[in-house]
């Protein structure tokens, strides 16, 4: 769900209640109002009776509701699932398609289809990790639940997690790690779940939807998606109602349900006292001193191994980044320290780079793009360059300034030893090449520069 702005199909909310002091229209801005009307939200602020939700599934199937589902489903685009209809072809009778989901809903006879699963490469590693494409009308129906539930989940998420939630996201965590670092809470529980989506138990996972929502359908939809049959290769490798864990990524639903199941483990680390920071499945806690840091692993794996979850016994470990040259890596950066001493008092600062994995995928990209065999004008492989940068950047700008000084010499390089070829030299741009063809060169050519953007971003009010 996007947090800039707000989305089409989305006003916002009448500032008729207040919790704290923060008016609803401030805490509720980014809702479906198409299914939450100002009755509902007051209800979120002052609690329901019982503490559960009833009567959700005819709010569902209002024409407004699945209306702004499906423009969420077209606007995130994703490829077909195994009835092979694609977001186009959808389109193109959306209004029939939508009626007859309506009417499936209404009427109780709306089944889930299976998914078609696929592979993607692991950022950082030669691994796969498994992907589920459910069916557009699926994903629609998914969408629809997403604006109906997440709500009533959300008042209750702790503020340590920002993976997939609303007006959080991964910048945030990393600003909240440099906090935690800078206040002197340097012991690092780095963990990482072992195939934690692939692996969540359905029973349990029920039981804490079950505690804050009473529709029995709402309830025999989620169970109907996280049961839901699969398919890859063409073969059918899990039967529907066959598979009692797991909750495909890929799903619209999926990222909600996954902040869900972890929520509790939030809370305890926060009831230690100790700094967990949280994106979806990848979370890091850091401690004040070793002791705590030990009894904080010791308490998540006794959760993790209770949930029916497992920790990568070779990827978690404490790290502390105190000892020379210690690091750990989360989201894509790596976090070191550099310590100085002024009037024998040595201060601490500590400094984001990018992991080296991630560095390495862009050279990888850019090799691509930038190879001395390409038949392309250079002012199309500069274009198709800045593109693969400037979706970099936007994510890594915060990195140390020496991660993108380097890049940028080595960008340069890349296409200095192009235009070698093309004057029938061999070897990479070197030497005399700096004269020939000078960084002021490439910025007439338009050459994105990794260095400017961090700068420009560093100097503005956001960096």
């Amino acid at each position: 769900m996007g947090t800039e702005g707000t989305p089409q199909g989305r006003i916002a909310v009448s500032a008729t209640t207040r919790r704290d002091g923060e008016t609803a229209a401030a805490r509720w801005w980014w809702v479906e109002r198409t299914f939450w009307t100002d009755r509902m939200l007051q209800a979120l602020d002052i609690g329901v009776k019982g503490g559960k939700w009833y009567s959700l599934i005819d709010k569902m199937v209002r024409p407004g509701a699945l209306g702004a589902a499906w423009r969420q489903v077209r606007a995130n685009q994703g490829a077909p699932g195994t009835d092979h209809v694609s977001i186009e072809a959808f389109e193109r009778r959306a209004e029939e398609e939508l009626q007859k989901l309506r009417e499936e809903l209404r009427e109780g006879r709306y089944q889930p289809q299976a998914i078609r699963r696929v592979y993607i490469p692991k950022p950082g590693s030669s691994e796969q990790r498994p992907l589920g494409i459910p069916t557009v009308r699926d994903r629609v129906v998914q969408a629809a639940l997403r604006i109906g539930i997440e709500p009533i989940f959300e008042i209750g998420f702790n503020p340590n997690s920002y993976g997939f939630r609303p007006g959080r996201g991964a910048k945030d965590a990393l600003a909240a790690v440099m906090s935690h670092l800078r206040k002197g809470e340097v012991w690092v529980i780095d963990a990482d779940l072992k195939a934690y989506f692939d692996s969540i138990p359905h029973n349990h996972l029920l039981v804490l939807v079950e505690e804050k929502i009473a529709d029995a359908r709402i309830l025999e939809l989620i169970a109907g998606f996280l049961r839901a049959g699969v398919i890859e290769g063409g073969q059918e490798i899990a039967a529907e109602g066959s598979r009692q864990e797991g909750t495909p990524q890929g799903g619209v639903i999926s990222p909600l349900l996954a902040n869900l199941y972890l929520n509790d483990l939030d809370h305890e680390m926060t009831a230690r006292n100790v700094g967990m920071v949280r994106h979806a499945d990848d979370f890091v806690v850091l401690c004040t001193n070793e002791t705590e840091a030990r009894q904080a692993l010791a308490a998540i794996q006794e959760w993790t191994q209770r949930r029916g979850l497992t920790l990568h016994p070779e990827k978690t470990k404490i790290v502390n980044m105190d000892e020379p040259r210690a690091t750990f890596d989360f989201l894509g950066f790596r976090f070191m320290q550099k310590q100085n001493k002024k009037d024998d008092r040595p201060t601490r600062t500590f400094y984001r780079f990018v992991r080296p994995k991630s560095e390495q995928k862009l050279k990888d990209a850019i090799r691509g793009i930038t190879r001395r065999t390409n038949a392309h004008s250079l002012q199309v492989i500069v274009v198709k360059v800045n593109q693969r940068l400037q979706g970099w950047s936007g994510y890594f700008r915060t990195a140390h300034e020496s991660v993108h000084r380097h890049l940028d010499k080595w960008m340069r390089m890349r296409l200095r030893s192009n235009l070698r070829k093309r004057s029938k030299r061999k070897g990479r741009g070197r030497g005399y090449d700096h004269n020939r063809w000078p960084n002021a060169f490439f910025d007439q050519m338009g050459l994105f520069s990794l260095l400017n953007a961090h700068q420009a971003y560093m100097q503005s009010p956001r960096g």
